[in-house]
């Protein structure tokens, strides 16, 4: 199916109070990051490292990769390695059936989304349950995750309360965060208590001891790792570093980046299993990293962190919902990583950006997003992707653009229709969709042509 932003951008804004309280609540994150790295002087310096450092990964990712499972399997892990997202969930559900397990915890993990491993397991009669609690809300509601630092940041606290007053027997009405908490925590409990499997995310692997971290703000990462005897851990390929002593600045990094925290509350680092009777399996995706991992143009997306970062600063996302970009990872980096997979279902994506740049500012691994989604707009073009809608305006742009007296004309035109218009006419929302939630500048009276020219004249 193909994912069109723009229309399914219109049923978020639609709803007006949302989108507003959306955009804030995502500015107040922004804001919280900002003064963050306003604090510490060595801030710029600690992204050059960390973006440095993630050119030297990509360039060495073969070398690293081996020497990690080698240092992992030292450690008494047992590593696998899965070309795609099939492979990935078919590995895990040959561990869970070697161990005939019913029920599994499962932290969050963006990689296990991308992978689409719930309803895979969920067809094979599993109980899978997302231990984050806005991972388990959107669960819940049979949502995915709009975000992929704050899952259900599109959801009120009081669609929450009507939720658990289904699913979990709250008191109807209830909306009060600490007692919907509560209750998730004495829900979630009895399932840790009662899971046969953890599975989790990896944050960072350590290419130099084989160990790998695993950063939470719930510490039901620990919980799933720590009670259910087998514990899986899901890591993407990119997700290496070389040193434990490169792990500081990105966890400086992180906290800061995402939810303008010092650092996660819990930032947990595993090498090998628990005792003699546990199990700790380590999954190696690719699922077309490699590929892009050749491409000059986008390697660099690949240093990407996961901090969210960018959504939470991007113009668009703030005020059209994940849900609208209708993948995994949405926001900037999604409208580079996801047409990368799927160039056609994912060509509107480059689109839903301003190239105003704030999110290449705030990325803190120094990613040239604005760059790399500009340059998606051409290899689109150049792929037939473009839809007409855009392809035949920038089209006549061009022709009149290349007739300096017909623009000219066209500006001059375009300038007295528009002081004479009535407004009704002028916010016409089948005229003018884009001014249906903007407000035009006044229409000048001169050109910048004849401003420049009066300028001139006058010096």
């Amino acid at each position: 199916m193909i994912a069109k932003h723009p229309e399914l951008a219109a049923e978020f804004v639609a709803n007006g109070e949302r989108a507003h309280w959306h955009d804030q609540a995502l500015w107040f994150v922004r804001s919280k990051r900002d003064n963050m790295a306003h604090s510490l002087p060595e801030w710029e310096a600690l992204r050059q490292t960390a973006s440095d450092t993630k050119d030297y990964v990509l360039s060495h990712l073969d070398e690293m990769l081996t020497q990690f499972a080698a240092n992992a399997e030292k450690l008494g892990v047992q590593v696998h390695w899965a070309k795609d997202a099939a492979e990935h969930n078919e590995i895990i559900l040959s561990i869970i059936k070697k161990h005939d397990a019913k029920k599994i915890v499962k932290s969050k993990s963006m990689l296990t989304e991308e992978c689409g491993l719930n309803p895979f397991l969920e067809r094979y009669d599993l109980e899978v349950i997302d231990t984050d609690l806005g991972e388990r809300i959107v669960q819940l509601r049979n949502e995915h995750p709009s975000h992929i630092v704050l899952p259900a940041i599109h959801i009120k606290k009081e669609e929450v309360g009507e939720c658990f007053h289904e699913h979990l027997g709250t008191e109807k009405g209830a909306s009060d965060p600490t007692y919907l908490t509560e209750a998730a925590r004495n829900h979630l409990r009895e399932k840790f208590v009662q899971a046969d499997i953890g599975i989790t995310g990896v944050n960072f692997g350590i290419a130099e001891t084989g160990g790998f971290v695993v950063c939470t703000n719930e510490g039901n990462a620990d919980l799933g790792a720590s009670l259910p005897p087998v514990h899986i851990a899901c890591m993407g390929l990119e997700k290496m570093l070389p040193r434990a002593a490169d792990l500081g600045v990105f966890l400086r990094l992180l906290a800061r980046s995402a939810t303008g925290q010092p650092i996660t509350t819990y930032s947990s680092h595993f090498h090998g299993p628990r005792d003699e009777n546990s199990e700790l399996h380590l999954i190696l995706v690719d699922n077309g990293r490699s590929e892009l991992i050749g491409d000059a143009d986008y390697r660099n997306s690949l240093k990407c962190i996961r901090c969210g970062a960018c959504m939470n600063t991007c113009p668009v996302y703030r005020r059209s919902g994940g849900h609208s970009y209708k993948a995994t990872v949405p926001g900037p980096i999604g409208s580079i990583l996801n047409p990368a997979r799927d160039a056609k279902k994912y060509a509107s994506l480059p689109h839903a950006c301003s190239l105003c740049a704030s999110c290449t500012n705030v990325c803190p691994v120094k990613i040239d997003l604005h760059h790399q989604l500009y340059t998606w707009r051409n290899k689109l073009v150049l792929r037939n992707l473009l839809p007409a809608t855009k392809r035949i305006p920038m089209h006549l742009a061009s022709f009149f653009m290349q007739r300096p007296k017909l623009f000219s004309f066209l500006g001059y035109w375009g300038r007295w229709k528009l002081r004479i218009t009535p407004r009704f006419l002028k916010y016409n929302r089948f005229l003018n969709a884009w001014g249906r939630q903007r407000e035009l500048p006044p229409a000048p009276k001169h050109s910048f042509r004849a401003e420049y020219r009066a300028k001139r004249k006058a010096e």
